[in-house]
């Protein structure tokens, strides 16, 4: 019987916070190779330091952003909207062609003090747009994660059983991102579409909240009627 392979080597960028925290240690269980990103290497250390506390032997290790971003094909970018703009000039010089990466940005308008349950305009269309008009030539951007809980990714005793939503204007690179994903337990990505669609990804974070507010609980989303196979079948 052939061995699962494992995924691939991932570096997340804003991982000391919670959603990134919560998929380094997913992921780290998945047995991939987790490169914490910070803006503050010793925060970045300290977090990889508590994720192998809860995931024993696995292979997490904590760098400063620009370091994190340029060791890894895959880069999950996990930091607040106000944040985006900055982290992703910050990291032109270091990000490469052929690279992903994957954009868990919600515009929320919390992030000017507003309501967590609405969103900022954003002039490219969504978060995931923006970061793809601002990554390099030849970096490719695709949208998924906004819909999971971060502290129940973090909760590694929860059995996850939700969808996540996965946008992209390249059908490899969505491929490639829900392999990735996919390796998380309980995790199933659904191919949503073009990046265009990330706005109404993104929106749905705002809805979450809304619903989980007013019944005080942690729901995710999964869509039924949808065939086994779903990257096979998704034309």
């Amino acid at each position: 019987m052939l061995a699962t392979p494992l995924p691939e080597p991932i570096s997340i960028i804003g991982a000391s916070g919670a959603l990134g925290f919560g998929l380094a240690v997913r992921l780290a269980r998945a047995g991939c190779a987790v490169t914490i990103g910070s803006r503050d290497a010793e925060r970045a250390e300290q977090a990889s330091i508590r994720a192998r506390e809860l995931v024993p032997d696995s292979l997490v290790a904590g760098l400063p952003n620009d370091v994190a971003a340029a060791r890894n094909e895959i880069v999950i970018l996990s930091v607040p909207f106000r944040s985006q703009s900055e982290t992703l000039t910050n990291l032109r010089d270091v990000l490469r062609p052929g690279q992903l990466v994957i954009d868990a940005t919600v515009p929320l308008a919390a992030a000017v003090g507003g309501k967590a349950t609405r969103l900022l305009g954003v002039p490219q269309g969504s978060a995931a747009q923006q970061a793809q008009e601002m990554v390099p030539d030849g970096v490719t951007v695709v949208s998924a994660l906004h819909t999971v809980s971060a502290a129940l990714l973090r909760d590694l005793d929860h059995e996850l059983d939700e969808d996540v939503l996965v946008c992209g204007d390249r059908r490899a690179d969505k491929r490639r991102a829900a392999a990735l994903l996919d390796s998380i337990d309980g995790l199933r990505c659904v191919d949503c579409g073009r990046l265009e669609m990330a706005l109404v990804a993104e929106s749905m974070t705002a809805l979450m909240i809304a619903v989980n507010a007013r019944y005080k609980t942690r729901a995710g989303v999964k869509l039924t009627g949808l065939p086994d196979d779903l990257w096979a079948a998704a034309s």
